[in-house]
C-alpha cells in the first residue's frame, strides 16, 4: 500500500466503551499490519460530553496515536436536537476529511456504524467495507424494543439495505448471515467473509488469576455474568434461574454480576424472583479486570434473547467465558454458540424458561463442573473458535492483496 493511503473506521461507540477495546482495536492493529507503515487509521467515536477530559482517556488516545491510530471524537447525546445538530456537522466534516486526508476506504463497524458510513462513502466516492455485519434493526423489532411501523426501525432497516448494496466488501458475524442477508435485504454480493468475535487469550487466561478471593465471601457454587439486562437481553428469566440455583444448592450459591445497572435495579429483579440480593456481588470494573472476577466462578450465563435474528450475531462474552474455561448456560439458537455448547458438552442449552428447565441446566452444570480437565477442554474451544488469528487472512485479502487498496488502481 502506498504511503498516505489511510483508512477511516466508523463506530457508534464511546471511546471508553468495552466494544472499542475488545472488539475494535485488536482488529485495527491487524488492519494496520496490512498497510504501509506510514498510513494512518482514523477511528470515529461518539462519546458523552467530557469523556475526553479525563487524564486516563486522554492518555489512552495519545498512546493510540503513537500506533498511527488517530481518534476522531464527537459528542454523543440521547437523540434529540443536540444530537441532530452534531450529526449535521459530522457528515460534511467527515466527507471533507475523507477527501483531504487521502482516505482510501471507509470501514464501518456493525450496522449502526454503517448507517453513518454509508452517506460518507456515497458523497466522498470512497469504497465501503462492512465489518461485523448483522441484523440490528430486525433484532430490535423481534425483542419488542421497536415496532415495525416505528421511525427508528424503518430508518435503520433502510440504511442497512443501502450500506449492504454500497459495500465493496462484507464481513459477516456468522456463515448463516450470508444467506439470511440475501433473503432479508434482497441483495447478493460477489463474496463474503465470516469473522466471529475474537477474544484476547492472553488477557483471558485462567492461569494468570487466583481461583479464590476470601474477601468477597463467595458461596461454594458461583455463577458470573458480565453485561446488562433489557432490550436485547433477558431480565426476570435470569433471576428466576438464580433463584432455582439458590434453592437447589440450599443457599450455597453466589452470583458475580459485572454490570453498569444500579443496585436499585438489580434489587428490583431480585425481589420479583425471590433471589436474595445479599448473594449477589455486584461490580462495574474496567475490561482488563473482568478476567480476575470470571476466574472466581464455576460457570457463566448468556442472557441474549433467543429471537430468530440472534442466530446471525456473534456474542463477545461467550468467547471470554470459554477462554477462562467456564461452562456456559445459554438459550437455544444463539449464534453458532448454542450448537458449540451442545456438541462439545461444555454447558447447557436452555430450550425454554421454566423452573423445570432451569433445574435440568443446574444438574448438568453441576455434573460438568466436576469433570477432570474441564478448564483446558473449554479453553481449547476458545482457541479453536475465537482466536483473533482467524481474522488475519480476511484483512490481508481486503487491504494487503486487494488492488483497490494496495495501489494497483488509483
Amino acid at each position: 500500500m502506498k504511503k498516505g493511503k489511510n483508512i477511516l473506521v466508523v463506530t457508534y461507540w464511546s471511546i471508553n466503551n468495552a466494544l472499542i477495546h475488545t472488539y475494535t482495536l485488536p482488529y485495527l492493529r491487524q488492519i494496520k499490519d496490512c498497510l504501509d507503515k506510514d498510513a494512518k487509521i482514523y477511528l470515529l467515536t461518539l462519546s458523552p460530553p467530557g469523556t475526553l477530559s479525563s487524564k486516563e482517556t486522554s492518555g489512552f488516545i495519545e498512546s493510540l496515536s503513537k500506533e498511527n491510530i488517530v481518534v476522531i471524537n464527537f459528542n454523543y447525546y440521547p437523540f434529540g436536537f443536540k444530537m441532530l445538530f452534531t450529526l449535521l456537522f459530522l457528515f460534511p466534516y467527515l466527507i471533507l476529511f475523507s477527501v483531504f486526508r487521502n482516505i482510501k476506504a471507509i470501514h464501518a463497524w456493525c450496522t449502526p456504524g454503517g448507517a453513518i458510513a454509508w452517506p460518507i462513502s456515497v458523497l466522498s466516492g470512497k469504497p465501503l467495507v462492512l465489518d461485523s455485519f448483522e441484523p440490528h434493526a430486525e433484532s430490535m423489532l423481534e425483542t419488542g424494543a421497536w415496532n415495525r411501523k416505528g421511525f427508528s426501525f424503518r430508518v435503520l432497516f433502510l440504511l442497512e439495505k443501502l450500506q449492504l448494496k454500497r459495500a465493496s466488501e462484507v464481513i459477516c458475524a456468522t456463515e448463516g448471515m450470508i444467506k439470511h442477508s440475501q433473503n432479508l435485504y434482497g441483495i447478493k454480493k460477489q463474496r463474503y467473509f465470516v469473522k466471529p468475535a475474537g477474544v484476547d487469550l492472553e488477557l483471558f487466561n485462567p492461569g494468570k488469576h487466583p481461583k479464590e478471593n476470601p474477601a468477597l465471601g463467595l458461596q461454594k457454587n458461583v455463577c458470573v455474568y458480565a453485561g446488562k439486562f433489557g432490550d436485547l437481553y433477558l431480565e426476570n428469566e435470569v433471576f428466576d434461574f438464580f433463584k432455582a440455583a439458590y434453592d437447589h444448592w440450599k443457599g450455597e450459591f453466589s452470583v458475580i454480576l459485572l454490570t453498569k445497572h444500579s443496585e436499585q435495579e438489580i434489587q428490583g429483579f431480585c425481589e420479583v424472583s425471590g433471589f436474595p440480593y445479599s448473594h449477589i456481588h455486584q461490580h462495574f470494573v474496567p475490561h482488563e479486570k473482568v478476567p480476575a472476577y470470571m476466574n472466581l466462578a464455576g460457570f457463566g450465563i448468556c442472557t441474549i434473547k433467543p429471537v430468530p435474528s440472534k442466530k446471525y450475531g456473534t456474542p463477545i462474552k461467550n468467547g471470554e467465558y470459554w477462554a477462562m474455561g467456564l461452562p456456559l448456560v445459554i438459550p437455544a439458537n444463539i449464534s453458532v454458540d448454542s450448537d458449540i455448547v451442545k456438541d462439545k458438552q461444555i454447558g447447557y442449552v436452555l430450550n425454554n424458561f421454566s423452573k423445570a428447565e432451569y433445574l435440568k441446566a443446574i444438574h448438568e452444570i453441576e455434573r460438568i463442573m466436576s469433570s477432570p480437565g474441564l478448564t483446558q477442554k473449554i479453553r481449547d474451544v476458545a482457541e479453536e473458535k475465537r482466536s483473533f488469528k482467524t481474522s488475519i487472512p480476511i484483512y490481508q485479502t481486503i487491504y494487503a492483496t486487494n488492488e483497490v487498496y494496495s495501489g494497483g488502481k488509483e
